[in-house]
């Protein structure tokens, strides 16, 4: 089917998967964006794009909604799993699959009619080393670290599992507000400390 494509989210976190070889089109930057728009076009955190791999049994290239290109994403893996499964390019349940951060394996689940129901990924091994994510402060691990941030002194930690992540929890009983969420989340994600930008989990 020509343009065809898939939706699907893990835990609140849409992306859509295709196959670029089914569209009339190049997936640009531009288009990418305009595909993703909540208002204007599909809408979505995402992109899921098969590719080919020589590596692992799938390749895919996960891109972010401004058009930029993302290592890894656990909910999008899964969502490319039942993609893959549900669109019957393959009837294995177990299975590999190459992305920009690393080779990941799929564990698939099915229900009673042998449909896709659920699906575990290996993310690999979580590292705090500034040099994975990477981050430029001069540390030997990401862990309760100090960082100015919209006007605001605040403690992070950074990990990655072949993405970036920097997580900030709240004082134990609060809650962070709708504005806080808005203004802390693309500042932390830009961070200069972040040359590469960062996801950003800020957890109570």
């Amino acid at each position: 089917m020509k343009n065809g494509f898939f939706k699907g989210h893990g835990l609140g976190n849409d992306y859509i998967a295709l196959d670029p070889a089914d569209l009339e089109f190049r997936l640009t930057p531009k288009r990418i964006r305009a595909i993703c728009d909540r208002h204007w076009g599909a809408g979505s955190d995402g992109i899921l794009a098969l590719a080919p791999s020589t590596k692992a049994d799938f390749g895919v290239r996960i891109y972010n909604p401004d058009g930029s290109e993302a290592e890894k994403s656990g909910n999008g893996l899964r969502i490319f799993a039942r993609y893959l499964y549900s669109t019957r390019r393959t009837r294995k349940k177990q299975f590999t699959v190459e992305t920009k951060g690393g080779l990941v394996a799929v564990d698939l689940h099915t229900d009673e009619h042998g449909n896709a129901s659920a699906a575990t990924v290996e993310m690999g091994q979580a590292t705090f080393r500034p040099g994975a994510l990477p981050c430029s402060l001069p540390v030997d691990e990401l862990v309760q670290q100090p960082i100015r941030v919209a006007g605001r002194s605040l403690i992070f930690t950074g990990v990655s599992v072949g993405n970036p992540h920097c997580v900030i929890f709240r004082t134990k009983g609060q809650a962070w507000t709708r504005d806080e969420l808005l203004s802390l989340g693309p500042a932390l994600e830009n961070h200069e400390i972040f040359p590469r930008r960062t996801n950003v989990q800020l957890a109570v």
